[in-house]
């Protein structure tokens, strides 16, 4: 039963192949049964490759199935169409088309068997991906705030030193004033006169706007750090609304550019595996002899052909014969004199009758 099942997959016709030797139908079973596991290959490959995409069961065994079915009939389609000649060089350049699409098909289903072999090591490459990322869209996200919060520094930085300023000029009076006051400035007299009492009047002017400056500017420095709090928090909330979409950062595309940062040698032997196990019914045909199978084959195919051709030239020679027969019959006709007064009689009368027609038409006009 199972011998038989690979023999389907193989295309091999089994009712000739019934008929040959039991070591020509285990060499198509063998060529059937490499359709088959390399189509069942193909399904767990593409079954994984899907379920990266959609994160689901279902669809990923659903499409995985179909594209099984594809590459088992691609592989069966190809086995079955590769013919023995009797020229080698005819064979191989037969077979180069079916090579180059075995080839497509070795890709498609190896790629993601790697990723799941390497997959360990791809989410490694993708974590320190995902980092960079992250820090790059945090960096992006800050250049975006970095003039506004830049120009609210300057003007906290601003009012601070308008502070500092006023404090040094109060000081700068407070030493005036002191300073009279012991005579060792302004006036050089010791004690509180009028010029002390001046400027110690000028200082506690001073002095009472400085208060009232630290007030103001406080005021408006608390403002601004308001402003810097609620852009700091707009930051993070730009931040997280993004991070997902950097978390998400897993998908085909970006495991296959994982996979391409790893060491190229592990994945090329699995190629070449895949490679080889697609190829392998291809060169079995190529490399082995004409066997019974071949030869049946060849000899129902001539047959089919010649009794093809033999009907095509029946055809031919009966239409050939039947217009020499008509050529014939109508040259006979064309001499008899009763078919030729019956004819003319006939011409007559349709004259006569064209004439009265027009002579009738013509009298209506007038």
């Amino acid at each position: 039963m199972l011998k038989k099942f690979f023999i389907l997959c193989s295309g091999a016709d089994h009712a000739l192949l019934d008929t040959c030797a039991p070591g020509e139908q285990n060499k198509y079973a063998g060529i059937g049964a490499t359709v088959f596991f390399t189509a069942l290959m193909a399904f767990i490959a593409s079954g994984y490759a899907l379920y990266t995409v959609f994160d689901n069961v279902a669809i990923a065994i659903g499409f995985g199935f179909l594209w099984g079915l594809l590459i088992f009939n691609l592989d069966r389609f190809i086995v079955s169409t590769l013919k023995k000649r009797d020229n080698f060089l005819d064979e191989f350049l037969q077979a180069v088309p079916r090579l180059i699409l075995a080839l497509i098909i070795a890709v498609v289903i190896a790629k993601p068997l790697e990723l799941k072999i390497f997959e360990k090591e791809i989410d490694r490459v993708l974590l320190e991906q995902k980092n960079d990322l992250t820090l790059a869209n945090q960096n992006q996200i800050a250049n975006q705030f970095t003039p506004e919060i830049t120009a609210l520094d300057t003007q906290i930085e601003a009012l601070k030193t308008e502070i500092t300023t006023k404090e040094a000029e109060v000081n700068a009076l407070y030493s005036t004033y002191i300073t009279e006051a012991e005579g060792t400035s302004g006036t050089g007299r010791l004690g509180k006169g009028p010029v002390y009492k001046e400027k110690r009047d000028k200082h506690d002017a001073a002095l009472a706007e400085l208060q009232q400056l630290k007030q103001t500017n406080t005021e408006k420095i608390a403002a601004l750090e308001t402003q810097k709090t609620e852009l700091a928090t707009v930051y993070d909330t730009r931040v997280a609304e993004t991070q997902p979409i950097i978390d998400n950062f897993d998908g085909l595309m970006a495991r296959i550019e994982a996979l391409d940062e790893l060491p190229w040698l592990p994945s090329f032997f699995i190629f070449l595996l895949f490679l080889a196990i697609e190829t392998t019914p291809i060169f079995a045909k190529l490399i082995s002899p004409r066997g019974e199978y071949d030869l049946k084959l060849a000899d129902a195919e001539g047959e089919l052909k010649s009794w093809a051709t033999q009907k095509a030239n029946q055809r031919r020679n009966l239409i050939d014969a039947d217009n020499v027969l008509n050529d014939k019959v109508y040259g006979d006709l064309a001499q008899e004199d009763e078919l030729y007064n019956y004819k003319k009689k006939m011409a007559r009368e349709l004259m006569q009758k064209q004439q009265d027609a027009f002579y009738k038409r013509q009298s209506k006009l007038l």
